[in-house]
């Protein structure tokens, strides 16, 4: 283990690692899960605009799977999840949501956006501190690529605040 490239003891804050590793599977875990959760709040919008978001984050989640199987590989680890109980949670609100509203068009695709946007800060929380750690860890490759999908999640939150602001949340 000594000459392996994911020895703790030869990286620069080698005392992340175990940490760093444990919050990838988390987060493989979450994006395994949300493709679920986002097919669903899909096919519960009233919006068109809101249904196209929630697919191009359905493809952007494939993506954002395959980049972090290569942050894995990048560390010399096979790609493994584990469930995540928070996104378990939020997607679980989530439901919760749309039961409570699918009978009020009127509100449901605010209350879909308010249950997306939990989800995305939960991500930029989580790649935010992948991110940190890759970084101080000398992990430039994992660095970069966790960046990437911080930045997409940015990206969607923002997105789901326009929608917000423009359709979802302005009186009918």
């Amino acid at each position: 283990m000594a000459n392996s490239k994911n020895s703790s003891a030869q990286m620069p804050n080698g005392h992340l690692h175990e940490l760093f590793v444990d919050e990838l599977r988390d987060i493989l875990g979450a994006e395994r899960q949300l493709l679920k959760g986002l097919k669903k709040m899909a096919s519960a919008t009233e919006s068109e605009t809101l249904k196209k978001a929630f697919e191009t984050h359905y493809t952007q989640t494939e993506g954002q799977i395959e980049r972090l199987k290569q942050v894995f590989a990048s560390i010399g680890m096979s790609a493994r999840g584990k469930k995540c109980k928070a996104m378990e949670g939020l997607l679980e609100e989530a439901d919760e949501i749309v039961e409570s509203f699918q009978d009020q068009p009127e509100v449901i695709d605010a209350a879909l956006i308010s249950a997306a946007q939990k989800v995305e800060h939960y991500e930029i929380a989580s790649y935010g501190c992948l991110v940190t750690y890759a970084k101080l860890m000398g992990h430039t490759e994992a660095e970069e690529l966790l960046a990437a999908t911080l930045t997409e999640e940015k990206e969607t939150d923002n997105l789901l605040t326009e929608i917000a602001l423009s359709e979802a949340n302005v009186p009918a």
